[in-house]
């Protein structure tokens, strides 16, 4: 299942959708607001653009909101009903929370939405192994 080759080995260790090898942002996780989202223009290993058409990316927006709603769902049901808060204390945790892993879900929203639309391919990897 996250084994190489497969979608999840690419989203979870933001590696290129084709080849799984090259890495797909240039620097590790950080939170400088222009370091987050930082792409490479190509993958190192089979040359594939990122930025496959201008404003590509903007789809990951609609990625980011679902990922943010499902967070934003869980958290207020662990705060209500595992620790019993109120309603604004729980609001005030989704608050707090959501700010600190927003560049977690701004990278992981990016690396889904390419994921959607590029698959991985063998012959990416044996061309440069080769």
């Amino acid at each position: 299942m996250f084994k190489k080759g497969s979608k999840l080995y690419s989203i979870f260790n933001n590696k290129c959708p084709r080849c799984n090898n090259g890495d797909f942002f240039k620097y590790k996780a950080s939170f400088n607001p222009k370091k987050v989202t930082t792409l490479h223009e190509n993958c190192s290993h089979c040359g594939l653009k990122y930025m496959m058409e201008p404003s590509f990316f903007f789809g990951a927006m609609y990625v980011n909101y679902a990922l943010a709603v499902a967070l934003f769902v869980a958290i207020f049901i662990i705060a209500k009903v595992f620790f019993g808060l109120s309603i604004l204390y729980s609001f005030i945790t989704i608050v707090v929370i959501s700010l600190l892993v927003t560049p977690i879900t701004l990278r992981l929203s990016r690396i889904i939405w390419i994921n959607i639309f590029v698959s991985y391919n063998k012959k990416y990897v044996k061309s440069k192994e080769a």
